[in-house]
C-alpha cells in the first residue's frame, strides 16, 4: 500500500500554455494536499524537465501553439527508457482520446472537467506509479542482496575448502579456484591413478545429475603414496527447470585419512 503522505509529496507537472488553467489546476492540487507541483507554458521544456526531476505525473493540454501535446509524448518516450509515460491529457478535444492514448498517455480528461473527476483520476495514476516505483526498487535491492549473498557464498566455498567449480550443461569448465581439473577431471585430460571403481562412481554422479555430499575418492600420485579427496556438488537449473550445470567444492583429505588409519 502507498502511504497518503508519499502520494502527496509526488513530483507533478502542469504543461499548459493557458495562464488561466495553470493557476486553476495548481489550486486545485494544492487543496488537495499535493505539495510538489510544478508548472511550465513551454512545450518545449517539457522532456528536459521531466529528464532533471523524473515527475510522477505530467499533467498535459494537447492544444498548445510551436509543440502540441503529441510531440510533447514523443519527446518524453525518449526519457522514459522502460517506455512509461506517466502523463494524464488534459483538452477540450475528447475526439483526440483515442490517439492520446496510443501515443503514450496513461489517462484522458476532457475540458470542461471536474474537479472531483480530475482529483480521482490524479490519485489512481499517482498510486499506480508510486506502487511501480517500488516495486522496481524492491526487485533491484533484492538483486543486489541474492548477488551479495551469492558472492559470500563463492567466497566462503572458496576458503572453506581446495578448490571449486562450476560447469555448465556440455561440461565445460565455467568458474573454478584450485586444481579442479585434476583434482575431478572435468575439463582436463585424463588423469592417471584414480582408483576405477570410486572414479566411476563420481562421474556416474554428475552424469546422472545427482546431488552428492563429502564423496571421499582416492588415487595413487606419481610419488606412489595414496591420496584421498573429498568432494560434494550438486546440479543448477534455471527458473524453467532446465539443467544448466554443475557445481561444487572439494579438499584434500589424505592427512585426515592418514590420522584416522594409526593405531590407537
Amino acid at each position: 500500500m502507498i502511504e497518503s503522505s508519499e502520494i502527496a509529496a509526488a513530483g507533478i507537472l502542469i504543461v499548459d500554455d493557458q495562464e488561466a488553467n495553470v493557476m486553476l489546476l495548481e489550486q486545485m492540487l494544492a487543496n488537495a494536499g499535493y505539495t510538489n507541483v510544478s508548472s511550465t507554458m513551454d512545450p518545449f521544456a517539457v522532456s528536459g524537465l521531466h529528464r532533471t526531476h523524473h515527475y510522477d505525473l505530467i499533467l498535459l493540454d494537447l492544444q498548445m501553439p510551436g509543440m502540441d501535446g503529441f510531440a510533447v509524448l514523443e519527446a518524453l518516450k525518449e526519457v522514459e527508457p522502460d517506455g512509461y509515460v506517466p502523463v494524464l491529457v488534459v483538452t477540450a478535444q475528447p475526439g483526440h482520446k483515442l490517439r492520446a492514448l496510443q501515443a503514450g498517455a496513461r489517462d484522458f480528461v476532457s475540458k470542461p472537467f471536474e474537479l472531483i473527476e480530475v482529483e480521482t483520476r490524479i490519485r489512481n495514476m499517482l498510486e499506480v506509479r508510486l506502487l511501480h516505483r517500488n516495486l522496481e526498487k524492491m526487485v533491484e535491492e533484492r538483486t543486489a542482496q541474492l548477488r551479495a549473498s551469492e558472492a559470500r557464498f563463492q567466497r566462503f566455498a572458496e576458503l572453506s575448502t581446495d578448490w571449486y567449480w562450476e560447469q555448465d550443461a556440455e561440461g565445460e569448465l565455467t568458474n573454478w579456484s584450485g586444481p579442479v581439473a585434476d583434482m575431478v577431471g572435468i575439463g582436463g585430460t585424463e588423469t592417471d591413478g584414480w582408483d576405477v571403481e570410486e572414479r566411476a562412481l563420481l562421474q556416474s554422479n554428475i552424469a546422472e545429475r545427482k546431488p552428492f555430499l563429502d564423496f571421499v575418492y582416492s588415487r595413487a600420485t606419481t610419488a606412489g603414496a595414496v591420496q584421498y579427496l573429498q568432494v560434494s556438488g550438486e546440479p543448477m537449473f534455471d527458473e524453467a527447470s532446465r539443467f544448466i550445470g554443475y557445481r561444487g567444492v572439494g579438499r584434500d583429505v589424505t592427512a585426515m585419512a592418514a590420522m584416522f588409519a594409526r593405531p590407537d
